[in-house]
């Protein structure tokens, strides 16, 4: 078996088009939407993260996550000046790996830094767009899991 000798990182016109994907996505979490958060995974998804073990299912990952998570936050942002694309030779298939930033709130409404990093694999739809089948996002160490915003959800 030969070593590869370089990483598959993806071209210019792949890595903008997931840009793109990112930031949609984060806004979906900004906003709270999750009706407009849905698009942009397949619903059999299979992730984990800081508040949930391994689950299959957009539905439980809603329900388990999303739920714990974008009400009790704001200000998520995924670094796109760090992240890394790399693309499959056929250009159906990305891994994304990136960290991100949040704000979470103590229970006396004090503000704090929530960053953390998130594993994405992404497939290209026939239609071109980007479809989330793996995630797996999670603080970065030492920041407080828990956090205590208190904003509505804006779509189910």
């Amino acid at each position: 078996m030969s070593e590869q000798t370089t990483l598959p990182i993806a071209d210019a016109l792949t890595s903008h088009t997931i840009f793109d994907w990112l930031q949609g996505f984060s806004a979906c979490v900004r906003s709270v939407d999750y009706a407009a958060a849905r698009p942009f995974w397949h619903p059999d998804i299979i992730v984990f993260g800081t508040y949930q073990e391994l689950i299959q299912s957009r539905e439980r990952w809603t329900e388990t996550q999303w739920d714990n998570v974008w009400p009790r936050t704001e200000d998520f942002a995924f670094d796109l000046a760090n992240t890394a694309v790399f693309a499959s030779a056929d250009g159906s298939m990305a891994t994304v790996i990136t960290p991100w930033t949040s704000t979470g709130f103590h229970p006396d409404g004090i503000r704090f830094d929530r960053p953390g990093r998130a594993t994405i694999i992404l497939t290209r739809h026939e239609d071109g767009r980007w479809i989330g089948i793996h995630s797996h996002m999670s603080l970065q160490r030492g920041v407080p899991q828990e956090s205590y915003g208190n904003r509505p959800v804006k779509a189910r």
